[in-house]
């Protein structure tokens, strides 16, 4: 089953990587981003596509320049998610053949990405919109646009955003945190991965 749930590992070393996409995959998340100010970012995105790029969505976030795309497309990433919303990043990402999601906050953002061919918007940070800013959006947006609230959204209120419309979820801070032991990122995982599943019931 896949869950609109993207994880982001900021922070994340290569020697980490492996077993935490096994222990996030395992748990049900299978779309992964490693922001691009972790740690050798590239190495552990290319890692964790060797090892699961069949089972999961693997790539980058805090992707801020066309060069960035460039090099997660060489290491083999099919994700792309940013802070804020540049038209060079995503068409250069819709050209590579990636996903493009990219961070957005007013009206006139979410209709600059979608223009230029993001597959999805992320709502960021999702403190300062809320569920009620997003409802308000999405009353001028095209049908069926997917969108995803970061920063804010987590299992205490997944259900209060999900009735705002929001289609998913990036989990940070929640989910991992530099130095966390596999274990414990399984065990937020299976947590977070509940709870998405009950209040999208």
């Amino acid at each position: 089953m896949t869950r609109n749930l993207i994880a982001i590992l900021r922070g994340i070393t290569a020697a980490e990587a492996l077993a935490a996409a096994a222990a996030l995959i395992d748990a049900g998340i299978t779309s992964i981003e490693v922001p691009l100010n972790s740690p050798d970012p590239f190495d552990s995105i290319r890692m964790m596509v060797e090892s699961h790029g069949d089972d999961a969505l693997i790539g980058a976030g805090t992707v801020l320049t066309p060069d960035d795309v460039g090099r997660v497309a060489m290491v083999g990433g099919k994700l792309i998610v940013s802070p804020n919303t540049d038209p060079r990043v995503i068409v250069a990402t819709k050209t590579l053949g990636l996903q493009s999601w990219p961070g957005v906050m007013t009206p006139t953002e979410c209709f600059t990405a979608l223009k230029n061919g993001a597959d999805g918007l992320k709502i960021f940070p999702g403190t300062l919109i809320g569920p009620e800013g997003l409802r308000a959006i999405r009353a001028v947006l095209p049908p069926g646009t997917q969108v995803y609230a970061v920063g804010g959204a987590g299992p205490d209120n997944f259900r209060e955003w999900f009735k705002a419309t929001a289609d998913g979820f990036g989990i940070g801070s929640a989910l991992y945190k530099p130095g966390m032991s596999t274990a414990d990122i399984a065990a937020r995982a299976r947590d977070i991965v509940a709870a998405f599943d009950e209040a999208k019931a």
